[in-house]
């Protein structure tokens, strides 16, 4: 048995902004993907999936006991596959921010749930923020608290623009260009970040009036400023305000930007040469980063590998 590949996903702009209602855009990434499958004879890591989908398992029946109208399974098919041994086999790194328990619970809405929303039907802003609820409730228990953005993205293979919490929509991005010299890049942080305890500073920092104040005032204006720039091709102006967003992070958000990492993200914003942004909720996993010149920013940053998303 093999299911259908599920890919992993990119939130170019919108970490942390979407909790307070920023704009967000997400984007599929096909370099990663997973999808559900049976072995004869399972490995270790499959072994370990398996393990976590049994767990997943029950707390999915405990989802459909308590919440029947928002989501029912074919419970009886997946405890079966389960108890067989059935495990996510996935290149999706975790703990990168690209949306690794996004794709699994994808795969499993997917194939075992009953009156599903599909790919094919028009998908009405009232389905997409449905589909957006039920994953936010089946991921909740990889996260503790999930957005429902990356499952979505996952399971629909679109870009999605997040224009405000309940207001969601396909979306169409500029086409990549091979032979251009700008681009969107990734940086190995070469250290696994884990989600919760990243939201857990967050929502501490919250509390305090002036984080509120820069949050408005500053990363939101940044980061919905980017999404539009981005969506209309306006890469000039998008420049300058990803430079602006890098800053307001750095000074912000250090809690989240791996220690090594200080350095060269203030040597991207003091050189021009590229800037870098958080990947998911940041503490590690990827870094993305922005540049109007790959070269320039490939040598800038000789020391790591830049694995490039997208081209422009």
């Amino acid at each position: 048995m093999k299911g259908p590949l599920f890919y992993s996903k990119i939130l170019l702009f919108g970490e942390y902004g979407i909790i307070q209602d920023s704009k967000g855009l997400s984007i599929p990434y096909n370099f990663y993907n997973g999808a559900l499958k049976m072995d004869e004879n399972p490995s270790d890591e499959a072994k370990k999936s398996n393990e976590s989908l049994v767990k997943f398992t029950a707390y999915l029946e405990q989802l459909q006991t308590e919440q029947p109208e928002l989501v029912t399974f074919n419970l009886e098919a997946l405890q079966k596959d389960v108890a067989a041994g059935m495990y996510f086999d996935s290149s999706i790194p975790q703990g990168y921010g690209v949306g690794s328990s996004g794709a699994l619970v994808a795969a499993i809405y997917d194939k075992y749930a009953t009156n599903k929303i599909t790919v094919l039907e028009n998908l009405t802003r009232e389905k997409l923020l449905q589909l957006k609820a039920i994953f936010s409730q089946m991921e909740s228990f990889f996260h503790g608290k999930s957005s429902g953005l990356d499952p979505l993205n996952s399971y629909l293979s679109l870009p999605i623009l997040i224009n405000s919490k309940d207001n969601i929509e396909p979306t169409g991005i500029p086409s990549q260009s091979t032979s251009g010299k700008g681009a969107v890049f990734l940086i190995d942080s070469g250290i696994v970040g884990e989600t919760a305890p990243m939201v857990n500073i967050f929502m501490e920092n919250l509390k305090d009036q002036g984080f509120r104040t820069m949050l408005k005032s500053q990363f939101i204006k940044y980061t919905d400023k980017c999404v539009e720039n981005f969506l209309h091709g306006d890469f000039k102006n998008l420049f300058q305000n990803t430079k602006e967003l890098s800053k307001v992070v750095l000074n912000n958000f250090k809690p989240m930007i791996p220690e090594q990492f200080h350095q060269v993200w203030q040597k991207g914003i003091d050189t021009n040469d590229y800037y870098l942004k958080l990947c998911g909720s940041g503490g590690g996993g990827y870094i993305l980063g922005f540049t109007e010149d790959l070269e320039k920013a490939k040598s800038s940053l000789k020391d790591y590998k830049l694995e490039v998303v997208y081209q422009f």
